[in-house]
Order: structure tokens, then C-alpha cells, then sequence
């Protein structure tokens, strides 16, 4: 299959890139080929390119800057998908998007269906919604992941900071009352590729939400705890802090924990424990 990929160098683009070669033809394109704020590039470039399948892995994740860069933001997290839909539409090939947790406002104790309801509490999550239903609005042929607490041992992530400051000496205070669930990219990115291969077998019940997270869940601080656990590393001074204690400009969900059941009944993807992923990730490094 001809794919096109919108993201290469962040932390899903580069599951993708190792992941989805083989038997397809996969083009990926990042900065500064293409410029996502810029949406009427993006319908060029599928017109140009011709895929059989557009993967959107690029977005604009600086959670907290989001607050300050609200209309950056929607371009690249709700202007683009909805050009890339359309430009699908039109060409009558299928579009697979990523989302997040942050489309949920963290007020509930049991883990979130697809069709629960969304409540954005951040700029961030507000954009990320508003793509999500742009791509949605644009094109039947749609499949978005929501994922949450994304990682990898490529790029800029709470694992990789917390390896960075264990190694300064510096005490650590981390958030023990944000509860969900660590998922590794590449995790996500065989998830992905389940979904390519049900679009390529011409499957049609693929289509519309699922949600994708490693299994199992933690707070932010048992996250640091296993992440030194797995390193080897006894030397930290690690203690648990309430979000009270540590304020953010853009608001964080209580409880982000994503049900994945439908990935399991459609796609057969059943993700791994969060605590395995973790140790894969580390051997990585």
C-alpha cells in the first residue's frame, strides 16, 4: 500500500518509520518539508504524493505553551487534520489520526469508553477535540487513535526527563494524584499497523474511535518509581507531591485511564502492561 505519513522525527513518527516498511511504500514528511500551520500545504502535498492511505502522526503537544499559543495550536491540531480529511474525501482514500486523553476533564473513576462524554479542561485538549471532529466531519473513511502518556526512548518525554534530573542529583517531587496509563510509542505503533492491514484487507468495521494505551494504570510518581526500578538506579531522592503542589498553566485530567476493549474486539490488538513496555523502552535507550 501507498502510504503517506505526516510526522517523522517525534516519537510516533519514528515507530511508524520502523515499523510500517516492508511491503508498503511509505513516504513520511516532517519540518521543513511541510508546515502544518499552514493547512492549504497539506491538500498539495496528498494531491501531489497520491497515497492509498494518509497517517497523521504530526501535532502541536506543548501542553502548557498551548495556553499562550491557542490559534498555533488549532492549526496544526484541527486546521490540517480537517484539510487532510477533505483532501481523502476527495480522493476517496482513508485517514488514520491520533488524539488524547486530554479530550476527557479527568472527573471519572472508571476507565473511558470511545463514546464517553468529552469535556476538554485545556487549550490543548480543546484543539485536539476540535480536530478529532473535523476529522470526523470531513470523512466517513477515518480511524483516530486516542492514546495517552505517550513515551519513547526518542525525543523529549517524562521517562527521558526523569533519567536527566536522576542523573543531575537533583531531589525529585512528582504527582502521585494524576492517575493513567504510560504507553510506549511503539506500542501504539503496532497497534497502527493492525489497523493498516484491516484497511488493506479492505475491512470496513475499522473505521471510527478507538482507544490505545499500554494496560494497566499508575500515578505520575509509581511512573518515576518503576522508571529508576527498571534503570537500576537507588540513588534518587524520590517523594510524591499533590497537583496542588505543583501548578501547571494548563490543566491536567485526575484520571486519564482510556478503556481499550474495542481494539481488542476489532483489531485484535491486545496492548501489553504498561510495566513490560516500560522495561522494552529502557532497553532501547
Amino acid at each position: 500500500m501507498r502510504i503517506l505519513v505526516f510526522g517523522r522525527v517525534g516519537q510516533l513518527g519514528s515507530a511508524l518509520a520502523e515499523l510500517l516498511p516492508g511491503h508498503h511504500e511509505v513516504t513520511f514528511l516532517d519540518q521543513p518539508e511541510v508546515d502544518l500551520s499552514q493547512s492549504e500545504n497539506v491538500s498539495n502535498l496528498i494531491a501531489e504524493y497520491a497515497p492509498a492511505l494518509v497517517i497523521n502522526a504530526a501535532a502541536y503537544t506543548a501542553v502548557d505553551k498551548a495556553e499562550t499559543e491557542p490559534q498555533l495550536a488549532h492549526s496544526v491540531n484541527a486546521d490540517a487534520p480537517a484539510a487532510m480529511a477533505r483532501s481523502c474525501q476527495i480522493r476517496g482514500v482513508p485517514l488514520i489520526h491520533y488524539s488524547t486523553d486530554y479530550v476527557f476533564d479527568g472527573s471519572a473513576s472508571v476507565p473511558y469508553t470511545e463514546d464517553a462524554v468529552v469535556a476538554p479542561a485545556s487549550v490543548y485538549g480543546r484543539t485536539k477535540l476540535a480536530g478529532e471532529q473535523a476529522v470526523a466531519r470531513e470523512t466517513d473513511h477515518h480511524i483516530i487513535f486516542r492514546t495517552a502518556w505517550l513515551y519513547s526512548h526518542i525525543g523529549h518525554n517524562f521517562l527521558k526527563t526523569m533519567l536527566r534530573v536522576a542523573s543531575e542529583g537533583k531531589p525529585l517531587r512528582v504527582v502521585d494524584d494524576q492517575i493513567g496509563s504510560p504507553t510506549f510509542a511503539w506500542d501504539l505503533g503496532i497497534a497502527s499497523v493492525a489497523a493498516v492491514d484491516a484497511l488493506e484487507e479492505g475491512r470496513e468495521d475499522v473505521y471510527g474511535i478507538f482507544h490505545a494505551t499500554n494496560s494497566g494504570l499508575t500515578s505520575w510518581y509509581g511512573f518515576a518509581q518503576k522508571i529508576f526500578e527498571v534503570a537500576g538506579i537507588d540513588t534518587v531522592d524520590l517523594s510524591p507531591i499533590p497537583t496542588e503542589s505543583y501548578p501547571t498553566p494548563a490543566p491536567r485530567p485526575a484520571y486519564s485511564v482510556l478503556d481499550c476493549d474495542r481494539l481488542y474486539r476489532v483489531l485484535k490488538v491486545e496492548m501489553p502492561d504498561w510495566q513490560d513496555a516500560l522495561a522494552r523502552c529502557i532497553a532501547r535507550l
